[in-house]
Protein backbone atom coordinates (compact mmCIF):
# COMPACT_ATOMS: atom_id res chain seq x y z
CA UNK A 1 0.00 0.00 0.00
CA UNK A 2 1.36 3.50 -1.15
CA UNK A 3 2.28 5.88 1.82
CA UNK A 4 -0.39 8.39 2.55
CA UNK A 5 -0.64 12.03 2.01
CA UNK A 6 -0.36 14.09 5.43
CA UNK A 7 -2.96 16.63 3.55
CA UNK A 8 -5.64 15.05 1.17
CA UNK A 9 -8.21 17.40 1.98
CA UNK A 10 -10.23 18.62 -1.12
CA UNK A 11 -12.66 21.29 -2.52
CA UNK A 12 -15.44 19.38 -3.93
CA UNK A 13 -16.95 20.95 -7.08
CA UNK A 14 -20.14 20.09 -8.21
CA UNK A 15 -21.67 21.83 -11.27
CA UNK A 16 -25.61 21.13 -11.83
CA UNK A 17 -28.51 22.34 -13.74
CA UNK A 18 -31.82 21.12 -13.43
CA UNK A 19 -30.37 18.76 -11.07
CA UNK A 20 -33.22 19.21 -8.59
CA UNK A 21 -34.28 15.52 -8.35
CA UNK A 22 -30.06 14.52 -7.32
CA UNK A 23 -28.25 17.06 -6.01
CA UNK A 24 -29.25 16.83 -2.23
CA UNK A 25 -27.89 13.17 -2.40
CA UNK A 26 -24.40 14.20 -3.91
CA UNK A 27 -24.30 16.89 -1.49
CA UNK A 28 -24.88 14.63 1.41
CA UNK A 29 -22.67 11.72 0.47
CA UNK A 30 -19.81 14.74 -0.13
CA UNK A 31 -20.29 16.71 3.26
CA UNK A 32 -20.04 12.99 5.11
CA UNK A 33 -16.68 12.69 3.99
CA UNK A 34 -14.57 14.43 6.84
CA UNK A 35 -11.59 15.10 4.16
CA UNK A 36 -13.96 17.17 2.28
CA UNK A 37 -12.81 20.27 3.61
CA UNK A 38 -15.47 22.69 1.43
CA UNK A 39 -18.32 21.46 -1.05
CA UNK A 40 -19.33 24.43 -3.66
CA UNK A 41 -22.30 23.73 -6.21
CA UNK A 42 -22.75 25.99 -8.81
CA UNK A 43 -26.26 25.95 -10.28
CA UNK A 44 -25.61 26.24 -13.64
CA UNK A 45 -28.65 28.49 -14.96
CA UNK A 46 -31.05 25.88 -13.58
CA UNK A 47 -34.50 26.28 -14.59
CA UNK A 48 -35.95 24.11 -11.00
CA UNK A 49 -35.52 24.16 -7.30
CA UNK A 50 -31.41 22.54 -8.25
CA UNK A 51 -30.17 25.90 -5.64
CA UNK A 52 -32.98 25.12 -3.05
CA UNK A 53 -32.40 21.09 -2.69
CA UNK A 54 -28.33 21.21 -2.81
CA UNK A 55 -29.04 24.11 0.54
CA UNK A 56 -31.74 21.55 2.11
CA UNK A 57 -28.81 18.89 2.11
CA UNK A 58 -26.83 21.50 4.19
CA UNK A 59 -25.38 19.91 7.11
CA UNK A 60 -24.33 23.23 9.06
CA UNK A 61 -20.74 22.49 9.41
CA UNK A 62 -19.86 25.59 6.80
CA UNK A 63 -18.22 23.40 4.39
CA UNK A 64 -21.20 24.27 1.79
CA UNK A 65 -21.44 27.04 -0.32
CA UNK A 66 -23.91 27.06 -3.04
CA UNK A 67 -23.18 29.64 -6.24
CA UNK A 68 -26.39 30.31 -8.32
CA UNK A 69 -26.26 31.32 -12.15
CA UNK A 70 -28.43 33.49 -14.25
CA UNK A 71 -27.60 31.80 -17.06
CA UNK A 72 -26.02 28.13 -18.10
CA UNK A 73 -22.38 28.69 -19.00
CA UNK A 74 -21.41 24.83 -19.31
CA UNK A 75 -19.95 22.50 -17.03
CA UNK A 76 -16.28 23.27 -17.59
CA UNK A 77 -17.26 27.23 -16.60
CA UNK A 78 -19.43 26.49 -13.80
CA UNK A 79 -16.55 24.10 -12.22
CA UNK A 80 -14.03 26.80 -13.03
CA UNK A 81 -16.08 28.92 -11.17
CA UNK A 82 -15.71 26.62 -8.64
CA UNK A 83 -12.19 25.74 -8.41
CA UNK A 84 -11.62 29.86 -8.26
CA UNK A 85 -13.81 30.26 -5.00
CA UNK A 86 -12.24 27.70 -3.69
CA UNK A 87 -8.76 26.48 -1.62
CA UNK A 88 -8.26 23.10 -0.22
CA UNK A 89 -4.96 21.55 -1.57
CA UNK A 90 -6.92 18.77 -3.71
CA UNK A 91 -10.12 19.22 -5.85
CA UNK A 92 -12.49 16.46 -6.19
CA UNK A 93 -15.05 16.67 -9.10
CA UNK A 94 -18.63 15.03 -8.77
CA UNK A 95 -21.25 15.00 -10.66
CA UNK A 96 -24.71 16.40 -9.99
CA UNK A 97 -26.48 12.90 -10.44
CA UNK A 98 -23.75 11.01 -8.72
CA UNK A 99 -22.67 10.33 -5.15
CA UNK A 100 -19.77 8.83 -3.24
CA UNK A 101 -19.92 5.88 -0.58
CA UNK A 102 -18.66 6.81 2.98
CA UNK A 103 -15.15 7.44 3.41
CA UNK A 104 -13.67 7.53 -0.04
CA UNK A 105 -11.25 10.39 0.00
CA UNK A 106 -9.86 8.50 3.15
CA UNK A 107 -9.28 5.32 0.98
CA UNK A 108 -8.17 6.96 -1.73
CA UNK A 109 -5.28 8.90 0.56
CA UNK A 110 -4.14 5.51 1.27
CA UNK A 111 -3.41 4.81 -2.48
CA UNK A 112 -2.64 8.53 -3.98
CA UNK A 113 1.21 8.46 -3.28
CA UNK A 114 3.05 11.50 -5.18
CA UNK A 115 0.12 11.55 -7.60
CA UNK A 116 -0.97 14.82 -9.37
CA UNK A 117 -4.14 12.90 -10.41
CA UNK A 118 -5.99 10.06 -8.48
CA UNK A 119 -8.61 8.21 -9.51
CA UNK A 120 -10.70 5.20 -8.36
CA UNK A 121 -12.38 3.27 -10.56
CA UNK A 122 -15.80 3.93 -11.05
CA UNK A 123 -19.11 1.80 -9.12
CA UNK A 124 -21.38 2.26 -12.18
CA UNK A 125 -25.66 1.79 -11.70
CA UNK A 126 -28.23 2.42 -13.58
CA UNK A 127 -30.45 5.29 -12.69
CA UNK A 128 -33.21 2.98 -11.99
CA UNK A 129 -31.43 0.12 -10.48
CA UNK A 130 -29.19 1.38 -7.66
CA UNK A 131 -29.81 -1.69 -5.73
CA UNK A 132 -28.26 -4.22 -8.22
CA UNK A 133 -24.73 -5.27 -8.33
CA UNK A 134 -22.60 -2.35 -9.47
CA UNK A 135 -20.47 -2.47 -13.09
CA UNK A 136 -16.67 -1.26 -13.16
CA UNK A 137 -14.99 1.25 -15.52
CA UNK A 138 -12.12 -0.51 -15.83
CA UNK A 139 -11.46 -3.56 -13.46
CA UNK A 140 -8.84 -1.95 -11.55
CA UNK A 141 -6.75 -5.18 -9.51
CA UNK A 142 -5.27 -4.81 -6.03
CA UNK A 143 -2.17 -3.19 -7.39
CA UNK A 144 -3.18 0.66 -8.53
CA UNK A 145 -2.41 1.60 -12.48
CA UNK A 146 0.08 3.89 -13.06
CA UNK A 147 -1.21 5.45 -16.64
CA UNK A 148 0.57 7.36 -19.35
CA UNK A 149 -1.09 9.55 -21.90
CA UNK A 150 -0.67 6.71 -24.75
CA UNK A 151 -2.55 4.50 -22.53
CA UNK A 152 -5.14 7.37 -21.72
CA UNK A 153 -5.75 8.11 -25.10
CA UNK A 154 -6.03 4.83 -26.82
CA UNK A 155 -8.61 4.07 -23.89
CA UNK A 156 -10.87 7.13 -25.24
CA UNK A 157 -11.55 4.90 -28.34
CA UNK A 158 -15.21 3.69 -28.12
CA UNK A 159 -14.80 -0.36 -29.01
CA UNK A 160 -17.84 -2.68 -29.31
CA UNK A 161 -19.27 -3.95 -26.15
CA UNK A 162 -17.68 -1.88 -24.26
CA UNK A 163 -20.53 0.81 -24.12
CA UNK A 164 -19.33 4.04 -22.29
CA UNK A 165 -16.13 2.85 -20.44
CA UNK A 166 -13.83 5.57 -21.72
CA UNK A 167 -11.42 6.21 -19.09
CA UNK A 168 -12.46 10.34 -19.60
CA UNK A 169 -15.29 9.16 -17.24
CA UNK A 170 -12.98 8.94 -14.27
CA UNK A 171 -13.23 11.36 -11.72
CA UNK A 172 -9.81 11.61 -10.28
CA UNK A 173 -8.78 13.85 -7.15
CA UNK A 174 -6.57 16.46 -8.48
CA UNK A 175 -3.51 18.29 -7.13
CA UNK A 176 -4.33 21.99 -6.79
CA UNK A 177 -1.13 23.16 -7.13
CA UNK A 178 0.06 20.52 -9.98
CA UNK A 179 -3.15 22.64 -12.32
CA UNK A 180 -1.75 26.06 -11.40
CA UNK A 181 1.85 25.31 -12.16
CA UNK A 182 0.75 24.48 -15.52
CA UNK A 183 -1.74 26.66 -15.74
CA UNK A 184 -4.63 23.85 -16.55
CA UNK A 185 -8.49 24.06 -16.39
CA UNK A 186 -11.46 23.09 -18.15
CA UNK A 187 -12.00 24.50 -21.18
CA UNK A 188 -15.09 26.85 -21.25
CA UNK A 189 -16.05 26.21 -24.49
CA UNK A 190 -16.78 22.74 -24.26
CA UNK A 191 -19.73 21.15 -23.88
CA UNK A 192 -18.46 17.34 -24.11
CA UNK A 193 -15.36 16.26 -23.17
CA UNK A 194 -14.04 18.84 -21.06
CA UNK A 195 -13.06 15.91 -18.62
CA UNK A 196 -10.84 14.16 -21.10
CA UNK A 197 -9.28 17.42 -22.21
CA UNK A 198 -7.94 18.18 -18.91
CA UNK A 199 -6.30 14.94 -18.10
CA UNK A 200 -5.03 14.31 -21.64
CA UNK A 201 -3.29 18.25 -21.21
CA UNK A 202 -2.05 17.32 -17.33
CA UNK A 203 -0.59 13.52 -18.83
CA UNK A 204 1.17 15.51 -21.39
CA UNK A 205 2.70 18.07 -19.12
CA UNK A 206 3.93 15.37 -17.11
CA UNK A 207 1.03 14.58 -14.65
CA UNK A 208 1.09 11.30 -12.04
CA UNK A 209 -1.89 9.63 -12.86
CA UNK A 210 -2.69 6.95 -10.61
CA UNK A 211 -6.03 4.80 -10.43
CA UNK A 212 -6.87 2.68 -7.73
CA UNK A 213 -9.52 0.07 -7.26
CA UNK A 214 -13.27 1.24 -6.24
CA UNK A 215 -13.01 3.48 -3.24
CA UNK A 216 -16.59 4.66 -3.27
CA UNK A 217 -17.29 7.03 -6.38
CA UNK A 218 -21.01 5.86 -7.36
CA UNK A 219 -21.37 6.75 -11.36
CA UNK A 220 -25.17 6.87 -12.31
CA UNK A 221 -25.64 6.34 -16.07
CA UNK A 222 -28.78 8.35 -17.28
CA UNK A 223 -30.51 8.24 -20.36
CA UNK A 224 -30.79 11.97 -20.58
CA UNK A 225 -27.06 12.79 -19.48
CA UNK A 226 -25.68 14.85 -22.27
CA UNK A 227 -22.15 12.43 -22.71
CA UNK A 228 -24.94 10.01 -24.18
CA UNK A 229 -27.07 12.84 -26.26
CA UNK A 230 -24.21 15.30 -27.76
CA UNK A 231 -25.00 16.40 -31.04
CA UNK A 232 -22.65 17.22 -33.82
CA UNK A 233 -21.62 20.69 -32.58
CA UNK A 234 -20.32 19.09 -29.36
CA UNK A 235 -18.21 16.46 -31.26
CA UNK A 236 -16.53 18.59 -33.80
CA UNK A 237 -16.24 21.53 -30.27
CA UNK A 238 -14.28 18.29 -28.79
CA UNK A 239 -12.48 17.29 -32.24
CA UNK A 240 -11.28 21.09 -32.32
CA UNK A 241 -10.06 20.62 -29.03
CA UNK A 242 -8.23 17.88 -29.22
CA UNK A 243 -6.57 18.59 -32.00
CA UNK A 244 -4.16 21.01 -30.07
CA UNK A 245 -2.86 18.37 -28.05
CA UNK A 246 -0.29 17.97 -31.06
CA UNK A 247 1.36 21.41 -30.03
CA UNK A 248 1.95 19.37 -26.39
CA UNK A 249 4.97 17.78 -26.10
CA UNK A 250 4.29 14.53 -27.27
CA UNK A 251 6.40 10.78 -26.90
CA UNK A 252 6.62 8.90 -30.18
CA UNK A 253 3.89 6.61 -28.18
CA UNK A 254 1.48 9.79 -27.56
CA UNK A 255 2.22 11.00 -30.95
CA UNK A 256 0.92 7.51 -32.44
CA UNK A 257 -1.80 6.97 -29.54
CA UNK A 258 -2.94 10.66 -30.56
CA UNK A 259 -3.45 10.04 -34.12
CA UNK A 260 -5.21 6.91 -33.52
CA UNK A 261 -7.94 9.03 -31.08
CA UNK A 262 -8.32 11.97 -33.58
CA UNK A 263 -9.25 9.39 -36.60
CA UNK A 264 -11.05 8.42 -34.21
CA UNK A 265 -13.09 11.08 -33.27
CA UNK A 266 -13.08 12.49 -36.83
CA UNK A 267 -15.18 9.58 -37.85
CA UNK A 268 -17.69 9.88 -34.98
CA UNK A 269 -18.40 13.17 -35.46
CA UNK A 270 -18.54 13.02 -39.15
CA UNK A 271 -21.06 9.70 -38.69
CA UNK A 272 -23.37 12.68 -36.11
CA UNK A 273 -23.09 15.02 -38.91
CA UNK A 274 -24.36 12.70 -41.62
CA UNK A 275 -27.72 11.90 -39.33
CA UNK A 276 -27.92 15.48 -38.31
CA UNK A 277 -28.11 16.35 -42.18
CA UNK A 278 -30.33 13.34 -43.03
CA UNK A 279 -32.77 14.80 -40.67
CA UNK A 280 -32.34 18.25 -41.14
CA UNK A 281 -31.49 18.87 -45.05
CA UNK A 282 -32.39 15.20 -46.58
CA UNK A 283 -30.38 13.54 -49.24
CA UNK A 284 -28.76 17.20 -50.77
CA UNK A 285 -27.19 17.79 -47.32
CA UNK A 286 -25.74 14.22 -47.05
CA UNK A 287 -24.37 14.68 -50.42
CA UNK A 288 -22.99 18.04 -49.62
CA UNK A 289 -21.18 16.68 -46.36
CA UNK A 290 -19.76 13.18 -47.95
CA UNK A 291 -18.05 15.25 -50.59
CA UNK A 292 -16.64 17.85 -48.22
CA UNK A 293 -14.76 15.34 -46.63
CA UNK A 294 -14.00 12.16 -49.10
CA UNK A 295 -11.09 10.95 -46.45
CA UNK A 296 -13.45 10.22 -43.31
CA UNK A 297 -16.38 9.60 -44.61
CA UNK A 298 -16.54 6.78 -46.10
CA UNK A 299 -16.44 5.14 -42.68
CA UNK A 300 -18.77 6.97 -41.24
CA UNK A 301 -21.22 6.38 -43.47
CA UNK A 302 -20.85 2.69 -42.52
CA UNK A 303 -21.08 3.78 -38.96
CA UNK A 304 -18.03 2.42 -38.01
CA UNK A 305 -15.74 3.45 -35.29
CA UNK A 306 -11.96 2.30 -35.40
CA UNK A 307 -11.63 -1.11 -33.58
CA UNK A 308 -8.34 -0.71 -31.28
CA UNK A 309 -7.25 -3.68 -29.20
CA UNK A 310 -6.13 -1.87 -25.91
CA UNK A 311 -2.43 -2.01 -24.69
CA UNK A 312 -1.66 -3.61 -21.97
CA UNK A 313 -2.18 -1.59 -18.81
CA UNK A 314 1.08 -0.36 -16.96
CA UNK A 315 0.99 -1.33 -13.12
CA UNK A 316 3.24 0.49 -10.39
Amino acid sequence: MSAEIRDFSAAVIIAAKDAEATIARAVRSALADPLAAQVIVVDDGSRDGTSAAARSADDRSGRLEVIRLGENVGPAAARNLAIANSDAPFVAILDSDDYWRPGRLSRMAQQASDSDLIADDLEIVREDQHDAPAQRLIGVGDTPLEIGLADFLLHNISRKGAYRREWGFLKPVMRRSFLAANSLAYDPALRLGEDFMLYAQSLARGARFRVCGPCGYVAVERRASLSANHSSCDLDGLLRAARTLRQEPLTPAGQDALRRYLRHLKVKTRYRQLIDARRSGGLAAVASLLLSDLDALPSALLGRLERVEPPAMARG
